[in-house]
């Protein structure tokens, strides 16, 4: 592998509050779930106090990005309601923007009211699993509100997603779906767009790897790359452990996935990540 031809390659920035981001350094963006029910961290950052020091924590850590979601997206997770959703998240970002005011927020949701909501409380990014498949609002939301969206692929929702996982070429099928929505949002305007390739998310445990290891393939559709594996069933699920004993394996991807050209990872352990990104980094020494 050349890695020339990856990472030395990915020319990106983002417009975040007027905030031009480079991308061409890879990024860290620090999961904060505000559920009872997400695989790894769920209820563990559901009052405010705590989710402030756990953002805290982050941010020391090295988090360029804080995501915030309140809808689990674990495979068979329950529905929340629009209502539950929004009362567990907008507070949060309300408080962690009073507390952190150069904090840079992502609000984890699909749906566009959630979204607004978010917004309006602080958030500046809208990471949406479903790419805009699961509210036909959504693309018009974004068309107007002129955030960076990053677009996941994902076929049917949490609760059936693993029975879509019929593909012939995985990274082919992936790229072809993702390229079609970054055209159709192009078309609306909205370009500032970050691609996710779904790691775990309509996915068997082969496929995963299989789109790990043509990951670099995705710089064709000339969008920054986040990638989102930390803890996942992809790693626990092949090393026979559980997710609270992942942290080695997410390292693992997480550094090929850099070497393949990721632009920001999405993870629960963001100092592991950050000293990744720094090992990289010194790589790039010409």
């Amino acid at each position: 592998m050349d890695t020339k031809d990856t990472f030395f390659s990915n020319k990106y920035n983002m417009n975040c509050e007027g905030k031009l981001i480079d991308l061409s350094t890879p990024k860290i963006m620090g999961v904060l779930n505000v559920t009872p029910d997400s695989f790894f961290d769920g209820g563990q950052n559901n009052s405010i106090s705590t989710a402030l020091k756990q953002v805290e924590k982050m941010m020391n850590e090295g988090a360029t990005f804080i995501d915030v979601g309140g809808y689990s997206s674990r495979p068979n997770a329950s529905d929340v309601s629009i209502e539950d959703e929004i009362r567990r998240t907008s507070p949060i970002i309300a408080s962690i923007k009073k507390q952190f005011p150069s904090a840079l927020i992502s609000i984890d949701t699909f749906r566009s009211e959630v979204a607004k909501e978010a917004i309006n409380s602080g958030a500046c990014i809208i990471n949406d699993i479903s790419a805009g498949k699961l509210d036909d609002k959504m693309f018009e939301f974004i068309a107007n509100v002129k955030k960076p969206y990053i677009v996941m692929h994902m076929r049917g929702n949490p609760q059936n997603m693993q029975s879509k996982t019929s593909y012939s070429n995985v990274a082919n099928e992936v790229i072809k779906e993702l390229s079609q929505t970054t055209k159709t949002l192009a078309l609306k305007g909205v370009n500032d767009v970050i691609i996710d390739p779904g790691f775990g998310f309509s996915k068997t445990l082969n496929q995963n790897y299989m789109l790990l290891n043509n990951l670099e393939s995705l710089q064709i559709l000339e969008r920054p790359i986040l990638v989102g594996v930390s803890r996942k069933s992809m790693i626990y699920n092949l090393l026979k452990n559980k997710p609270e004993n992942a942290l080695n394996g997410t390292t693992a991807i997480n550094t090929i996935a850099l070497l393949k050209g990721a632009n920001i990872l999405r993870v629960h352990d963001v100092k592991e990540a950050f000293e990744i990104t720094q090992i990289i980094n010194a790589m790039k020494v010409k």
